[in-house]
């Protein structure tokens, strides 16, 4: 199960779900909730790591260690150890298929 956890209006939001889109044409079936996240209480009960978070099978495989959950933009590594608002597609790719969602 993928599960997308976005703040309103988040302006990378629909760049995760395109990326996320292209990578699951190679996972039919898989099914993707969305959750849209305004308070920080729900920020730490689904575990989003700023927005947008993409969660396989309840867990951020792309949050660094030790970071806490909150209602804010994202940051992530990047393929060049820079800093990206949103997972690339071989990211996403690799945790879905080590999350096997």
């Amino acid at each position: 199960m993928l599960t997308v956890l976005s703040v309103p209006e988040c302006p990378t939001a629909a760049i995760l779900e395109e990326r996320l889109a292209e990578v699951l044409r190679d996972f039919p079936g898989i099914a993707v909730q969305r959750v849209v996240v305004t308070e920080q209480a729900q920020a730490e009960e689904w575990g989003m790591h700023g927005s947008p978070t993409l969660l396989v099978n309840g867990v951020d495989p792309m949050a660094p260690p030790d970071t806490v959950p909150s209602v804010s933009c994202r940051v992530c590594p990047g393929e060049d150890h820079d800093t990206c608002p949103v997972p690339t597609t071989a990211q996403i790719r690799t945790a879905i298929e080590k999350g096997h969602a």
